[in-house]
C-alpha cells in the first residue's frame, strides 16, 4: 500500500514493519461493550500530514460470525483505518479476518468513505486514543492550537494568523521550520516558531510520510491490500508508485455501516448513551423450522451441532441442471407390502415401515428407515419446482445415507397417498399404526425409473453431508385435494436451494 519503490533502501525495512506486525503488535484495549473488545495497536499508530493518523484497530467478538462469501467463521477482525483528528471522521482501507489467530481473509475497501464519528461511541474512544499527543513536539503543538482556537473565538486577529501557520505546519516528519510574515505587510506579526521535535536516541533516516502513507494527498487509486496480517506486501520493483484515491465528502453512516463499526463485517451494538440498542436475537430456546427465528437461514445459529448447515459445501437441495448423461446403474428396489406407522412430527408427515424394504446400488444394500414429504418440492430441475416431493431415506450398516426423491405433480389421485392421508394423526406428536393395513411402496415409484444422482446432505438439521441422492426424473401424480390436505398442515416446509459448488451431476440417458 505504500509507494516505497523510489525511497532509499535503508527505509524499506522500517516501512515494511508498518504493515505486517502481528508478532510485534502492542494491542491496548480501548473499550468493551457486551462482550465485544476494541483494541488499538500502539506500535502501528502513524502520524500523517494535516492532523491525520493511520492506525490498526482490532475487534474481538464473544461469538463466531459466519462470512457468507468464504463460508468461514471468524472471531477477530483487524482494520487499517485513517482518522481525521480535527474533523473527527474515519475511513477504512482494509480488513483482515481471523479465526483462532489465523488470517482467513483480507478484504480491501475499494471506495473508502469518511464516516462521521458519533460522540461517546466506541469509535470516539478509539479516535481519542490514536489522536492524542505522543511527543513533546505534538504536545507543544496541541497547546498552541488550543490557545489559537480560544483567541479566534474572541476575534483576536493575531492568533488567527498564528493558528493558520500552525495548521499549515502539519507533518511532524518534516524538520522544524520558522515562518515569517510578509515584511511589506502594514501590520506584520512577529515570527512564529514551530516547537522542535524531541531529539532521537538513534540516528535513523528521516521518512517523508506524506509520500509513504498519506491517503489524503491528491491520489487517483486506493491503497493496495496486504495479503495477510502476518505477511508483508512485496513491492513490485520498477513499477510506478500508486496512491489511494481521495475520500468522498463526509456523510452520516448508513445502518449497514453502523453495523460495520470499526470497519468490520461483524455485528456491533450501539454504545451511544440513551440511544436504542439493537437487540441480538436469543436463539437459545429456538427450535429449527421453516419460518421465524428457526428458519433455515438460522439453523447453524441454533445449535453447534448444526454448524454444517452454514458452512457445508455439499448441501441439499440443489437446482439440478447441466448433468452429464451416462449409463447409470439401475437401482434395485426390494420393496414389499408392509404395515406402517404415520406421525406428524412438527416438521412434516413421516411414515415408518416394517423391516425388509431396501435398495441395492453398486453392490451396497441400504435398508429403508422412513419416508416423509415436503411442499413444494425441495429439489429444482432446471429451475422448475414441483408441487410436492417424497424423500425415502435409507441407511446402510456403515451409517452411509442414500435418499430417493420422488417428485409429485398436480394430476389425478394417488392411491398410496390417499391411504396414508386416511390415517393422518389429528395432533402434532401423535402417531397412528393401523392394524392389518398395508402399503406397497413399489407403487409409490414412477414406472420409468431413470434418475439424477449427486452427492449432497440431509435437508434438515444437522445437515449431515456425503449423502448419496437419487432424484427420479419422472414425477408421480397427486390430486389437488391431496396436495391441499398436506398444505393445511405444512404450506411450506421446503429448505431453499443451496449452492451447487460445481458438484458433478449425472443423469440416466
Amino acid at each position: 500500500m505504500f509507494a516505497i519503490t523510489r525511497l532509499p533502501i535503508p527505509v524499506l525495512p522500517f516501512l515494511l514493519l508498518l504493515v505486517a506486525m502481528p508478532a510485534a503488535a502492542q494491542w491496548q484495549t480501548v473499550a468493551t461493550n457486551a462482550g465485544t473488545i476494541v483494541a488499538v495497536d500502539k506500535g502501528r499508530i502513524n502520524r500523517l500530514k494535516g492532523d491525520k493518523t493511520a492506525a490498526w484497530t482490532r475487534l474481538t467478538l464473544d461469538h463466531p460470525v459466519l462470512d457468507f462469501e468464504t463460508q468461514v467463521r471468524y472471531t477477530t477482525v483487524q482494520a487499517l483505518n485513517y482518522y481525521d483528528c480535527a474533523n473527527r471522521t474515519y475511513a477504512t482501507q482494509k480488513r483482515v479476518f481471523f479465526t483462532d489467530g489465523r488470517a482467513m481473509k483480507t478484504e480491501k475497501v475499494d471506495a473508502a468513505r469518511q464516516i462521521a464519528i458519533r460522540p461517546e461511541s466506541l469509535d470516539a474512544r478509539v479516535l481519542d486514543e490514536v489522536c492524542k499527543p505522543r511527543t513533546v513536539a505534538e504536545m507543544g503543538q496541541t497547546s498552541v492550537r488550543a490557545a489559537a482556537a480560544a483567541a479566534i473565538a474572541a476575534n483576536d486577529a493575531r492568533p488567527r494568523a498564528m493558528h493558520a501557520e500552525m495548521v499549515s505546519a502539519g507533518d511532524l516528519a518534516q524538520p522544524p521550520s520558522v515562518k515569517v510574515a510578509d515584511a511589506h505587510s502594514p501590520a506584520a506579526p512577529a515570527p512564529t516558531v514551530v516547537p522542535a521535535e524531541k531529539p532521537r536516541l538513534f540516528d535513523m533516516p528521516r521518512i517523508d510520510k506524506s509520500k509513504a502513507e498519506d491517503p489524503y494527498k491528491g491520489a487517483t487509486t486506493p491503497a493496495a491490500p496486504v495479503k495477510s496480517a502476518a505477511t508483508p506486501a512485496t513491492p513490485t520493483h520498477g513499477a510506478a508508485p500508486t496512491k489511494p484515491a481521495p475520500f468522498a465528502p463526509v456523510e452520516e453512516p448508513s445502518r449497514q455501516q453502523r453495523e460495520l463499526m470499526l470497519a468490520t463485517s461483524g455485528p456491533r451494538k450501539s454504545a451511544v448513551k440513551n440511544a436504542p440498542v439493537e437487540q441480538v436475537p436469543d436463539y437459545s430456546h429456538v427450535h429449527w423450522g421453516y419460518a421465524g427465528l428457526g428458519q433455515p437461514e438460522n439453523w447453524a445459529k441454533l445449535d453447534p451441532k448444526n454448524a454444517t448447515c452454514g458452512i457445508g459445501k455439499r448441501q441439499s437441495p440443489i437446482d439440478i441442471r447441466d448433468g452429464i448423461k451416462v449409463d447409470l446403474e439401475p437401482i434395485r428396489f426390494d420393496y414389499r407390502p408392509s404395515q406402517f406407522r404415520i406421525i406428524d412430527n412438527g416438521h412434516t408427515v413421516q411414515v415408518d415401515v416394517a423391516e425388509g424394504n431396501s435398495i441395492t446400488l453398486e453392490g451396497r444394500n441400504y435398508p429403508l428407515m422412513q419416508f416423509h414429504f415436503h411442499r413444494p418440492s425441495e429439489e429444482r430441475v432446471n429451475g422448475k419446482a414441483y408441487d410436492m416431493v417424497a424423500h425415502l431415506v435409507h441407511k446402510d450398516f456403515d451409517n452411509s445415507y442414500a435418499v430417493i426423491a420422488v417428485l409429485m405433480e398436480r394430476s389425478s389421485e394417488h392411491p398410496i397417498i390417499q391411504t396414508l392421508w386416511n390415517y393422518m394423526p389429528l395432533e402434532v406428536g401423535m402417531e397412528a399404526a393401523p392394524p392389518n393395513v398395508y402399503i406397497d411402496l413399489a407403487k409409490l415409484l414412477p414406472e420409468n425409473r431413470e434418475y439424477y444422482t449427486y452427492m449432497g446432505s440431509l435437508t434438515t438439521p444437522p445437515c449431515t453431508e456425503y449423502v448419496l441422492w437419487m432424484v427420479m426424473k419422472n414425477p408421480i401424480p397427486v390430486s389437488p385435494q391431496q396436495i391441499g390436505i398436506f398444505a393445511r398442515l405444512y404450506p411450506n416446509n421446503a429448505r431453499p436451494v443451496q449452492p451447487a459448488n460445481d458438484r458433478l451431476i449425472k443423469e440416466s440417458r
